[in-house]
């Protein structure tokens, strides 16, 4: 019985809970279904939605780029998200593990991997430095208030005045620097950038120049991996709880800086000037391509996230239902975070006197330098601060977590013996590990410049290529009408009509646009005035590269080593489906999937699936059972009638 116990909580059981049977009791499933989608808002609400997204609204035309925005919502995002969700679900597989559909197409699970891989490593040193100046903020006086630290310049000018004993040497210093400020605004140099590039990130001269990593920085990265890995130390069972809070807290404090922001002098017109709609642009291509790529970018298609995810749920789990839910979720998050963020730049202009354009930015620069000298404006700031920082490690960890869990699940499918499936735990540990080490780069006074360029680059058009693929081979490869029958019998309806259309022709089209629109807009990266050595930008095409050329390099694999004496005949057994494609569970292979009949196909048990667990159960129920099929879980079941 000890046994037992011990195994449950090595394969995902929290210690001291109700044991709940799982549907799946050999890879586990979500506690419950709020688990499910709390994890999938967390994944795909992440910084994006707080730094980037209010840019590009005001950017692209205000309230007019909501226009766009929620078209392309409708008829790319939310299909795209249906089909990954019901293509995760339908098979309860990992990224890896789903290409049983058409193995000549695993690549594509494999470009996912890497994609997540440098993802996760970038990903996890911007919430690291969340976490810096949350502790930063844990003071009286928040140390990016005034100009007179060691790592402040001649051209440092504060917002606040100035702290100074002499009260009319303070007085006449106050009146100086707001002179300052207005008649030689473009020479400003807030203490909140200081700060930021001269003190936390100490910022070499380029980014062939590494100097020594940041001590602070990199305590910081190791206390986040570990949060990242207690986390998930139990898969979807220990994750599922903790997105309880992770998830939904920050729309506490969203909430909170919301209130208080509106309560600001200035605020209305920083939100009017977010929300204030210019409708010739509209007519502008560039709106629309930004629009598109938001919501692609935002929503983590082609990640890998999101098949991962799905594949936890249950198999007649609606996704359809939680695929609309998520989605509307996310641009929601978007729209409302922008209400936050310009209110309190809004106030940050008045005060300056200067417009809202001049306070406004975006990325790192908003998140680490904006904001938080907008913050230094309000009674008790370091509270402000310390909220919105924790909302920003949230926000990073609920995405970092499927992120981490897309690694994990795609090796242990792929790999898929009882043995790795009890020890998944040290698979997460040894990805951690490895995670930190790839990151302590990062942590270097060249780091910021490493980070922007693989954010830039390796997670940027080769997702849409990723994504342009998958639905290929799942809609014109695999068969769309197969694949709705699939849906059909996971559902118990077929996929409406709207998007089947969207499926086959809307969003690859749209997708296409958004590979033709990156391409065309494409600038060479740069950050503030330093521009980026050729020779950088050959290592970010090539991260770029990396994950694409997956594909065609295994494609040729799999057609090498296919059956057939012709290059057309490996080409066509290479395109077929695996002969274990489908349903996990032996109860739900019904119709062409069922075990019996001529047309029927043969499922192929996993490795030692007859062994410790199975061999329990067949003794549990040999009173009961005359005859036993070992199901693609590792699970022996009864046979379903034929009807």
């Amino acid at each position: 019985m000890e046994e037992k116990q011990f195994s449950g909580i090595l394969n995902g059981a929290v210690p001291g809970e109700p044991v709940k049977k799982d549907e799946n009791s050999r890879r586990g499933n979500w506690g419950n279904q709020i688990e499910f989608v709390l994890t999938s808002v967390g994944y795909a609400v992440g910084l994006g939605n707080v730094w980037r997204f209010p840019y590009l609204c005001y950017r692209n035309g205000g309230g007019a780029f909501m226009f766009p925005y929620f078209i392309m919502l409708v008829f790319c995002g939310i299909p795209l998200f249906f089909l990954e969700l019901s293509f995760g679900q339908f098979t309860s597989l990992g990224c890896l593990g789903v290409w049983k559909v058409s193995p000549m197409f695993k690549g594509v699970g494999y470009g996912m991997m890497v994609v997540s891989t440098y993802i996760g490593i970038y990903y996890n040193v911007v919430i690291c430095i969340a976490f810096y100046y949350f502790f930063m903020s844990m003071t009286n006086l928040l140390p990016w208030t005034y100009c007179n630290n060691p790592w402040n310049t001649p051209d440092c000018s504060g917002v606040v005045g100035t702290p100074r004993a002499n009260a009319t040497f303070a007085n006449m210093s106050a009146v100086v620097s707001g002179v300052t400020e207005i008649v030689n605004r473009t020479k400003r140099t807030s203490p909140s950038e200081e700060y930021w590039r001269n003190y936390v990130l100490n910022i070499s001269d380029g980014i062939g120049n590494f100097g020594e990593v940041r001590l602070p920085i990199l305590g910081c990265l190791a206390v986040s991996w570990v949060v990242v890995f207690l986390c998930l130390i139990r898969g979807v069972k220990s994750s599922g709880k903790v997105v309880y809070f992770t998830a939904t807290f920050p729309y506490v404090v969203l909430t909170i800086l919301f209130i208080r922001g509106i309560t600001l002098e200035g605020a209305v017109s920083g939100i009017k000037y977010y929300l204030t709609p210019q409708w010739q642009k509209i007519l502008d291509a560039k709106v629309w391509g930004d629009a598109a790529s938001q919501i692609f970018y935002s929503l983590g298609c082609a990640w890998g996230g999101l098949i991962t995810m799905a594949s936890y749920n249950k198999f007649h789990n609606n996704c359809f239902r939680d695929s609309i839910i998520i989605s509307v979720t996310n641009c929601g998050t978007s729209v409302y975070a922008g209400f936050v963020i310009f209110s309190i730049l809004g106030f940050m202009a008045h005060h300056l006197g200067v417009d809202v354009s001049e306070v406004a930015a975006h990325g790192p620069g908003l998140a680490f330098v904006a904001y938080p000298e907008a913050l230094t404006l309000l009674p008790i700031s370091p509270l402000w601060s310390l909220l919105f920082f924790f909302m920003l490690i949230l926000l990073g960890l609920g995405t970092q977590f499927c992120l981490l869990e897309t690694l994990v699940t795609a090796i242990v499918d792929e790999i898929g013996t009882d043995w790795i499936i009890r020890n998944k735990t040290y698979v997460t540990l040894g990805i951690a590990v490895a995670g930190f080490l790839l990151g302590v780069p990062l942590t270097t006074r060249a780091g910021i410049y490493w980070l922007l360029l693989m954010d830039n680059y390796a997670a940027s058009f080769s997702l849409v290529v990723i994504s342009c693929i998958m639905c290929i081979c799942i809609m014109y490869v695999y068969g769309h009408k197969n694949y709705f029958k699939d849906v059909e019998m996971m559902l118990g309806f077929p996929p409406p009509i709207f998007f089947r259309v969207c499926w086959r022709f809307v969003s690859p089209l749209i997708i296409s646009f958004i590979l033709i629109f990156t391409v065309i807009q494409y600038k060479p990266i740069t950050y503030n005035d330093y521009v980026y050595p050729g020779w950088s930008l050959v290592i970010g095409f090539a991260m770029a590269l990396s994950s694409v050329i997956c594909i065609p390099v295994y494609a040729l694999f799999k057609i090498a080593v296919s059956e057939g004496s012709t290059f057309t005949e490996r080409l066509k057994n290479s395109l077929k489906p695996d002969l274990d494609w489908g349903p996990a569970l032996q109860e739900h292979r019904k119709g062409r999937y069922a075990t019996t009949g001529p047309e029927s196909v043969e499922v192929c048990p996993l490795k030692e699936d007859l062994k410790d667990e199975g061999k329990e159960k067949l003794k549990e129920n040999e009173d009961e059972i005359g005859l036993t099929i070992p199901g693609s879980n590792g699970s022996t079941l009864n046979p379903t009638p034929s009807a």
